[in-house]
């Protein structure tokens, strides 16, 4: 469709016997970086992960990162030594009963598109965007989100045939973790 995307979309490589294109790694390193920058309370992991966005959903998680980048930017965690905060539990409810309502309709549109797994592809897409929110408001308790999302993702992706994305996650999980660690070391906000 588009023959000047080639170069970056046609296979080059094969690593545990999937094929990759320069697109791939390309976006496995700047995930990778995206992540990197958010362990270090950076505030530069809202453009890498803009950059890392790819697919039409993603414009969602776009959105959510240019939020997050201004909100960051203006006082709320430009820098890595601001506080972080703490989630409270009716906001946790509140993010709960968000991602409740979301999955049945993220089910409908992913049923329709024929997708692969379609309540927990909804669950994983729901809670990411709790997640996203938590994040953009420097919450400690985004890392628990993450968290969970991972270890739900490694099997997932493993078991679709995917052991590199499953990797990959294993490698985000481990981040996440010293991004829990890093975050409670931060000054808490009042």
């Amino acid at each position: 469709m588009f023959p000047w995307l080639d170069p970056l979309t046609a296979p080059r490589f094969f690593v545990l016997g999937m094929p990759l294109s320069a697109g791939d790694l390309a976006g496995f390193a700047s995930g990778l970086l995206c992540v990197a920058l958010t362990v270090r309370a950076s505030i530069w992991n809202f453009p890498v992960g803009i950059l890392n966005s790819d697919a039409t959903l993603q414009v969602l998680f776009v959105l959510l990162s240019v939020q997050g980048w201004w909100l960051w930017a203006h006082g709320r965690g430009g820098s890595p030594d601001d506080p972080v905060g703490r989630t409270s539990p009716r906001d946790h409810a509140a993010l709960a009963a968000g991602v409740l309502v979301t999955v049945p309709v993220l089910w409908w549109v992913l049923t329709e598109v024929k997708g692969a797994s379609p309540w927990i592809d909804s669950a994983i897409t729901a809670a990411s965007v709790a997640a996203q929110v938590l994040l953009n408001q420097r919450k400690l308790e985004t890392w628990a989100w993450w968290i969970v999302i991972d270890v739900v993702s490694i099997p997932l992706y493993w078991s679709r045939g995917l052991p590199l994305i499953a990797v990959l996650y294993a490698v985000f999980l481990c981040m996440c973790v010293q991004g829990w660690r890093a975050w409670r070391a931060l000054p808490v906000a009042a």
